[in-house]
Formats: structure tokens, C-alpha cells, sequence
């Protein structure tokens, strides 16, 4: 395997990026389940909004799912190869962005670890990457909305499901990572890149980068809508 794995990004549209390996490594804290480089994107809308809904709820409680932008967009591959492993059947359950929610569910990390790889991935699929040799785990899947299954071939942008909020996640994103194998218990994280996105600095005006990592809070989208 090469120094860092090379994919496109995974969706149409645009996307905020959260837990950045360009940040820090690990980006997500901790080793665990190969998430050493691993990445989050969180679907926005033209005016880079999360939701379009804003109340108490927002605040004070937790909110649905269907509220976020993110939710039900298209989740697509992001390389050529063979479908190893897919699961489906965790719920999407509710999504959090008040501090005073963040925090209680921080507190109950420990018992999603426990649980294991569902409680943790939720919905997802995993491809092998047929020219680095990498294992590619998309996560955090919509229930019943995934669309290949194991042993299938897949093209760069085929649609693989939609995104979700299950799994250990607080409002619905897409997390990608590189791993050099599928045992999560004893993969290894590996370095990846992106290649033709647009980095949008503001809503109206943004750069074009050909191969990269996307920065921490940056939002960016593909070149073109692949598939």
C-alpha cells in the first residue's frame, strides 16, 4: 500500500468537514477500530446551514433526524472495488446540538465501545479499494437504505446508501476511513487524501484543489457530481 490512500469524496453537494486528521492524528481521539485518520462530513445547504430548523429543541433537547440537512442525501463510493462487508438494521436515533445533550451522551461513550462495532459504525459498508488495497468503511448509514451488498463491484460515485444517523454519531454525517483490514478489533488506520473538490471559503466564493486533506470546519464539494 501506498503512503496514503487517494479517494473522491463520497457525496454530491456540499459538506462541512468535522474531526479532521488534517488537524490532528488521531483525528477522532483515539486508535480505536482503525480510526486513526478517519474523517466526518456533515451535509449542509447553500447558505452552509446544518438545519434549517432552529428551536428549543435545539437548545435544550434532542431533535429528529429528518431535521438535518445531511439526512437521506446520497452516500456514494468513493473508489473502485469489491463490497466486503455491509450491515444494516441500527436505528437512526436522535440528533444532538446542544451542549447540555453533547455532554450526557460524551458521558455513555463507554458503553457504545462495549457494545461493539454496531453500536459504534451503526449502518455501514466497506470496499476494497482495488488500487491501494485499503479496506474504505463508510459509516453512520441510513436504516434500510443501503443498495450493494457483499461481493458486489462498485464504481466511483455509485450510490451505496444514504446518510444517516445511526451508530455512535450526534447528528447525521458520513465518517470514512482507510484501514489495511477489515478485523476492526486489530486494523490499522491508514492515511487518506481527496482528490478534485472545491473548498468554499464563503457561501458565494471558493478554491479548487486537485488532491488533498480537507481542513478542520472547512466546507467543500466535488468538482462534479460523479455517477
Amino acid at each position: 500500500m501506498g503512503a496514503e490512500v487517494v479517494l473522491q469524496l463520497p457525496f454530491r453537494g456540499r459538506w462541512l468537514t468535522q474531526m479532521s486528521p488534517a488537524r490532528r492524528v488521531p483525528s477522532h481521539g483515539t486508535h480505536l477500530m482503525g480510526s486513526t485518520y478517519a474523517i466526518d462530513f456533515v451535509g449542509v445547504d447553500q447558505a452552509h446551514r446544518l438545519a434549517t430548523t432552529t428551536d428549543w429543541r435545539t437548545w435544550l433537547g434532542t431533535e429528529p433526524p429528518e431535521r438535518f440537512v445531511a439526512f437521506g442525501r446520497q452516500v456514494l463510493a468513493p473508489c473502485a472495488g469489491a463490497v466486503v462487508a455491509v450491515h444494516d438494521g441500527e436505528d437512526d436515533h436522535e440528533a444532538r446540538r446542544s451542549p447540555i445533550t453533547l455532554l450526557g451522551y460524551a458521558l455513555t461513550q463507554a458503553s457504545r465501545v462495549r457494545a461493539g462495532i454496531p453500536a459504534i459504525a451503526g449502518n455501514h459498508v466497506v470496499i476494497a479499494d482495488e488500487v491501494s488495497g485499503a479496506f474504505i468503511t463508510l459509516v453512520h448509514l441510513r436504516r434500510g437504505s443501503l443498495q450493494v451488498r457483499p461481493g458486489q463491484q462498485v464504481v466511483p460515485g455509485q450510490v451505496l446508501a444514504e446518510c444517516g444517523n445511526s451508530g455512535n454519531s450526534t447528528s447525521p454525517c458520513v465518517h470514512v476511513q482507510a484501514t489495511d483490514r477489515t478485523d476492526f478489533g486489530s486494523a490499522v488506520g491508514l492515511p487518506l487524501v481527496f482528490r478534485d473538490f472545491r473548498v468554499w471559503q464563503t457561501t458565494t466564493t471558493s478554491t479548487v484543489r486537485t488532491r488533498g486533506l480537507p481542513a478542520e470546519r472547512s466546507v467543500v464539494e466535488p468538482l462534479s457530481g460523479p455517477g
